[in-house]
């Protein structure tokens, strides 16, 4: 049986063996290792919902779809090009949900959970691949803050479940196995910032009822704090004197832009018939600040997103891109990231030699760190708008908004998704990819790359401003 053949069978091995190998040595860096992992889950997601059975009509979906659906559960965003519950069978929404949860996870978190599961062990190579994916400051602390993040996912998607389903089961009549199913597809959807929803009108029909509403946005927000900030938490919750200092700004600027956000939504949104305004006033309120924590990288709507204002559109794409808490299931450039360049030109309005939060002298090196995040995000954005304004017809404010919610990975759309054509499916499914990997890989990967230089050059610098 091992003879070669002339049609290169027998020749297999050898050819692909260097192939591998050449591989294997590109990604050996754990920021390389995290991007080769989720984009061998999103191929494998794709392969699965390009399947017959993932669709209720037994036809097999299109190639682009079926990619454009499994990058934006694995990268958590709920952006969706059909609807989630009349265009995939069953299996297809236990697969997107898989996803979900996968994307939601961290693939090497998740590979570290199972290691620790299966074997009690993890790793020198496994510790620093989760260290890059969580952005733990040290591999020694992978193996508690994996745990961690283990019992804090199960424990508040439990809890999520099992209200969401109680509230279809006696509110809306639905059988129990129907209620339990919907309850655990939405509160995984929401605790991991995926966004996808099993009603083609998101969860409007549910925009007066705070049972569905409240449970989603609280694990929402909950998912996009991180899971070094439960850390800090679980320690000392009733200090925050105590906390760290990124649960500090985490915390802070979480609760500055949820609420501030809310407020500005309501302002603007407040009379507006297409969306607030028919609703009482205890539901205008609770609409906004639905619609506030959505775009931490929530992506769910309780209000139809394309009557809104333009004012409200950008509102939405600023908190968009701010995004959630580092280490976090949500997207964006992150809330420290956002908080830090903050502190950065307020020392220069000050005229401070050094940066100071809290009584902590900010490192350069981090300094440098989040301006780099920040504008490559810039460019990203403004390339992925110019891209899909030649490609498609529609005006800047739509396509922005489009953009900025698939880079932040956050899901919600003023309806443009479907008709961008394949070409616009392609970029908004690089801009998934880029958005959920991107900053946190480029963080980490500029962390563990630091250089030392023997010499300095003589100092010269050219007029700015």
């Amino acid at each position: 049986h091992g003879a070669r053949t002339a049609d290169g069978a027998g020749r297999s091995p050898g050819v692909f063996s260097p192939l591998v190998k050449n591989v294997l040595r590109r990604i050996n860096t754990p920021s390389r290792v995290v991007v080769a992992a989720f984009l061998v889950v999103v191929m494998s997601g794709s392969a699965l919902l390009s399947l017959p059975v993932a669709v209720e009509d037994g036809r097999a979906a299109s190639w682009t779809s079926a990619l454009f659906t499994a990058t934006s559960a694995v990268c958590v965003t709920g952006l969706a090009v059909q609807d989630t519950a009349a265009h995939w069978s069953v299996f297809g929404e236990l697969v997107i949900l898989a996803l979900m949860q996968i994307g939601g996870f961290g693939i090497m978190t998740l590979a570290s959970i199972l290691a620790l599961v299966v074997s009690g062990k993890l790793g020198l190579r496994a510790r620093l691949n989760a260290q890059a994916e969580t952005r733990t400051l040290g591999p020694g602390e992978v193996r508690r803050l994996i745990a961690g993040v283990a019992k804090v996912t199960l424990a508040v998607e439990a809890l999520t479940t099992v209200v969401l389903a109680a509230r279809f089961l006696t509110g809306y009549g639905e059988p129990l196995g129907r209620a339990l199913y919907q309850g655990l597809f939405h509160a995984v959807s929401s605790f991991t910032n995926a966004g996808f929803a099993l009603w083609p009108d998101g969860v409007m029909r549910f925009v007066h009822d705070p049972w569905i509403c409240l449970p989603l946005a609280i694990s929402v927000v909950v998912g996009g704090l991180g899971f070094p900030v439960y850390t800090a938490l679980r320690r000392c919750w009733h200090s925050p004197r105590r906390w760290s200092l990124h649960a500090r700004i985490t915390v802070g600027m979480t609760a500055v832009l949820l609420f501030g956000g809310a407020l500005a939504v309501a302002l603007a949104e407040w009379d507006n018939p297409g969306t607030l305004g028919g609703l009482p006033p205890w539901q205008r309120i609770m609409a906004a600040f639905f619609h506030s924590s959505m775009t931490r990288s929530g992506g769910m709507n309780s209000v139809d997103v394309s009557q809104m204002h333009e004012t409200t559109w950008l509102i939405s794409d600023v908190l968009m891109f701010v995004g959630a808490g580092s280490a976090s299931t949500g997207g964006g450039i992150k809330v420290t990231t956002f908080a830090l360049l903050g502190y950065v030109i307020l020392a220069e309005l000050r005229g401070e030699p050094d940066v100071t939060v809290g009584r902590r002298r900010l490192p350069e090196q981090l300094q440098r760190q989040a301006l780099t995040i920040a504008l490559l995000s810039v460019a990203s954005v403004a390339l992925g708008t110019l891209v899909l304004m030649a490609l498609t017809p529609f005006k800047l404010d739509r396509v922005l908004f489009e953009v900025i919610s698939a880079f932040g990975t956050v899901g919600l759309s003023t309806g443009i998704t479907g008709d961008l054509g394949t070409a616009g499916h392609l970029v908004l499914t690089v801009l998934m990819f880029v958005g959920r990997l991107g900053p946190a890989t480029l963080g980490a990967a500029l962390a563990l790359h630091v250089q030392t230089r023997r010499f300095r050059y003589p100092e010269e610098g050219p007029l700015v401003g």
